[in-house]
């Protein structure tokens, strides 16, 4: 069993409602995607909605992990840096597998797939993205190739006397 990429799908209301509740899910069994839990739907949406916004103007590309039921499985973010002067690397962000597929070597395949998915924008060197720290992620992206090029302490705030490290990792594409 394997997952099905697409990058830039149609985004009709299956998808949306795929990524929803992706997202959510994600967060409410303790995923670092920009939310503590308990989460709604609903406290994703205006997320969502950004989301949207940069995926029509061209700045974000979507790619979407499907499984054999065709369900939106995994997701992640490529965003083009903005900065004039840093257009060589492109971001890498809201990078989720669903719960109930977790274990199955999904994340690999996602992570695989971003990189394929990031060598089709031009003039791209490297991804870049964060992770939060305290949660492990930051030892996948590791085993994934990123390398880990700074930290900042106490720069995520989950909950009052709980700041976590914001760890930036590369991964080169040459």
């Amino acid at each position: 069993m394997t997952l099905t990429f697409k990058l830039d799908p149609v985004i009709d209301p299956a998808l949306r409602d795929g990524v929803l509740t992706l997202w959510t899910d994600v967060v409410n069994a303790g995923g670092a995607v920009g939310f503590v839990p308990p989460v709604t739907v609903d406290d994703i949406r205006p997320e969502w909605l950004g989301r949207l916004t940069e995926l029509s103007e061209g700045r974000t590309r979507l790619l979407v992990g499907y499984d054999e039921q065709g369900a939106v499985a995994a997701t992640a973010f490529l965003t083009r840096n903005g900065h004039r002067l840093m257009k060589h690397w492109i971001w890498l962000y809201v990078v989720m597998v669903h719960p109930h597929h977790q274990g199955k070597g999904y994340g690999r395949e996602l992570m695989a797939a971003a990189e394929d998915a990031a060598r089709t924008f031009e003039g791209i060197e490297a991804i870049r993205l964060t992770c939060r720290g305290g949660t492990g992620v930051d030892r996948f992206y590791a085993s994934c190739g990123y390398k880990e090029v700074g930290r900042v302490p106490d720069a995520i705030r989950v909950a009052p006397g709980d700041d976590r490290e914001d760890i930036m990792m590369l991964l080169p594409l040459h």
